[in-house]
């Protein structure tokens, strides 16, 4: 028997099947109260501190649906394409878990507010993939556990658990994809980049924060594999609440590997939901995973049904902000950059940061230049998303500044820059703190390259003799001398005036 850590490879997995995929895309809105209650829609307060007796489903309590929640979702629906219902109801899902004080969620099931929608994704090389919606349905959420005393922050083997309610009954809206076909090997791409444009559409609409490290976008990632000619769907498993680009994409491929080798040694693939471990970028069970019927869904009988009328969509519709594709493509224009140049920009997911950039006083190719020569390679190297560095267009700028300034260098620049991601402060503040100050004083400077040309006469002969690209040697010997804190340039030039020589 295969053990469920067996992988084969991608290739071979390739070779022999095709993957099917399915999304279900959580997103948190940012309502300024919850979707049925009165209570705060914060982040990052005190545990339990933003419930009221609604969320907690206390006896004789009634909900009342979130009218700035349903236009959020209205305007999710219209910007993926969907239909929008002209009537909807609420459900209650049953089930029991700690998180879920009601021992139901409210969400809807045969009645959503959008369905039948469809969203263009272009791929890392201009490929556009179009990825058919199904629905986009409302819901709350639920509260959150913490596992005290394991090794792993999971249930199994922990010694008790904490729930905080304050995200129960937060407003969502799962956006759920029809089966995806034909990706092939371009699979993990696609689900990285399909969860990337929704993200990037809702935060264009301006309805949640969409920051995935905090939950506001999460992704269900759903995979089967068929063999190669066969149009018969395999069993799927669903990866839960992968709340990063890259996850997305590792979870995606490492479940095309694992699938394969369950199939390929004859066995079955089991219906699951698994776990995602960004340490090891493998997935381990988690449950059986449930059908319809087993959360026993019925109209929530506290709502009634949801009727949006046909001149309020149309107003919505009127209302939407431009298009992210239309967006890119007008930024692209104003910016300057070239095909190649904007499309590295989109597929590093930088587009936002360097806007934002540009928008605190730098110019499009002073922004490029730090967010795609530095900052993202930076970002690959500790494999992380580059906003997750932490540096802030207002830090760019400041550091951008000191380098046109002439107080810094640019391999000082980089020094600075990593001392703004370790947390030292502003890019001022690093520099002062760390001793970077450009040395431009030609006494200091003429003292130096005086040491350098009597240490190598030679040197200064061919300089002398017209082979003024010996000069880099002298540079080089002064930019040791003065640990690389010398302005090359302003160098470079006392030392041709030294010897008598013409640049």
């Amino acid at each position: 028997m295969a053990s469920t850590d067996t992988i084969l490879s991608f290739e071979a997995a390739m070779e022999r099947f095709d993957p099917v995929l399915g999304f279900e895309v959580h997103v948190e809105l940012n309502t300024r109260t919850k979707m049925f209650s009165s209570a705060p829609n914060v982040f990052g307060n005190e545990p339990n501190s933003d419930v009221n007796e609604v969320d907690l489903g206390m006896p004789g309590v009634l909900p009342v649906v979130n009218r700035a929640a349903v236009e959020s979702s209205i305007r999710i629906g219209l910007a993926l394409n969907c239909e929008i219902a002209e009537s909807c109801r609420f459900a209650r899902k049953n089930y029991f878990y700690p998180d879920t004080p009601k021992n139901f969620q409210t969400s809807q099931y045969d009645e959503p507010i959008a369905h039948d929608g469809w969203l263009d994704i272009e791929l890392e090389d201009g490929t556009v993939f179009r990825v058919e919606i199904e629905r986009a349905h409302m819901e709350e959420d639920a509260g959150k556990l913490t596992h005290m005393g394991g090794a792993t922050g999971r249930i199994q083997g922990a010694d008790y658990s904490l729930v905080d309610y304050n995200r129960a009954g937060v407003p969502l809206v799962e956006i759920v994809t029809k089966p995806i076909v034909g990706a092939g090997s371009r699979a993990p791409e696609l689900a990285r980049t399909y969860v990337a444009a929704v993200r990037e559409i809702v935060k264009n609409l301006g309805v949640s924060d969409a920051r995935m490290e905090r939950g506001n976008v999460r992704c269900d990632a759903n995979v089967s594999l068929m063999p190669k000619g066969a149009t018969q769907f395999g069993t799927r498993s669903e990866t839960k609440n992968v709340n990063s680009l890259r996850s997305v994409e590792h979870a995606v491929r490492f479940e095309i590997q694992r699938h394969a080798a369950v199939l390929a040694a004859g066995e079955k693939v089991i219906q699951e939901t698994r776990h995602w471990h960004e340490d090891t970028r493998t997935t381990t069970a988690g449950r059986p995973k449930s059908d319809a019927d087993d959360y026993r869904y019925f109209p929530e009988p506290d709502l009634v049904p949801v009727v949006p009328s046909r001149e309020w969509v149309e107003e919505l519709r009127a209302s939407l902000p431009e298009p992210p594709a239309e967006r890119r493509k007008r930024l692209k224009e104003a910016w300057g950059y070239a095909d190649a140049e904007f499309r590295d920009v989109v597929n590093a997911g930088v587009v936002d940061s360097i806007e934002e950039t540009i928008t605190a006083g730098a110019t499009p190719q002073a922004a490029r230049k730090w967010w795609m020569g530095e900052i993202v390679g930076r970002a690959k190297a500790a494999d992380v998303d580059p906003a997750d560095l932490g540096v802030t267009p207002e830090a760019i700028v400041e550091l951008n500044g000191l380098v046109e300034g002439g107080k810094l260098n640019n391999k000082m620049a980089g020094q600075v820059l990593d001392g703004v991601i370790a947390r030292e402060g502003t890019p001022t503040q690093v520099m002062a703190s760390r001793g970077l100050v450009l040395v431009s004083d030609d006494g200091p400077l003429l003292e130096a390259i005086d040491a350098a040309l009597a240490a190598q006469p030679g040197v200064a002969d061919k300089i002398r003799g017209g082979k003024v690209q010996a000069v880099g040697a002298i540079v080089g010997a002064v930019m040791k001398a003065t640990r690389g804190q010398a302005d090359a340039g302003r160098v470079k030039e006392l030392i041709l005036e030294r010897l008598g020589v013409k640049a």
